[in-house]
Order: C-alpha cells, then structure tokens, then sequence
C-alpha cells in the first residue's frame, strides 16, 4: 500500500487541475495565437506562469485505484499489474483471464 498522504496528494492535484483547466486552455490559446500582438501574447504568458504548478496536467501521476500504487499502472484498468493478475485469477475483470499455452 502507498501512504496516505501520497493517494490524497494525487487527488488533490487531480481537482486543481480540473477545475483550472478551461483558464489554462484559454490562456495557452492566447500565447500560442501568431496574429495577436506580442505584448497581449506575453501578458498572457505572465498569466499562465503565475498560476499554480499543480494546476498542469503533466503534474497528475496514474495511481492504482485499489492500492495506490504509482508504478506499473494499466490505464485501461486504472489499477497496478499486480492487483490486475490478482482479479484476473478470480475472475473479477470481466473480458480478462491469464493466458496459458
């Protein structure tokens, strides 16, 4: 299991960065838009890097729904290899079993 504070941590980061979202597309629009003026452009670019770090999504890290777990995480799923072998082998993911030959 990760720690506590790691799991809320995550979720945290995943609400700032949904609800700054529709700011930040906005403002990346203005800054990426070559027909407006330089100074508009810049002015938005202060705008953007004045806002929270967390409110990036690059800042979100995939985490294991059951166990927290940061590393070896199936987007699919959103679960970590191991809890998807585990469930897999009982039979809890519909579609999906351990393959043999």
């Amino acid at each position: 299991m990760a720690r506590l504070s790691s799991v809320e941590s995550a979720k945290r980061i995943r609400k700032v960065v949904s609800s700054k979202k529709a700011k930040r597309l906005k403002l990346k629009a203005l800054v990426y838009n070559k027909n407006l003026p330089a100074e508009e452009r810049f002015a938005a670019q202060l705008k953007l890097s004045a806002m929270p770090r967390t409110s990036s999504a690059t800042r979100i890290r995939n985490r294991c729904m059951i166990t927290g777990r940061a590393r070896g995480v199936y987007r699919k799923f959103n679960i970590s290899r191991i809890m998807l072998r585990e469930m897999a082998s009982e039979g809890l993911i519909p579609g999906v079993r351990k393959a043999s030959w």
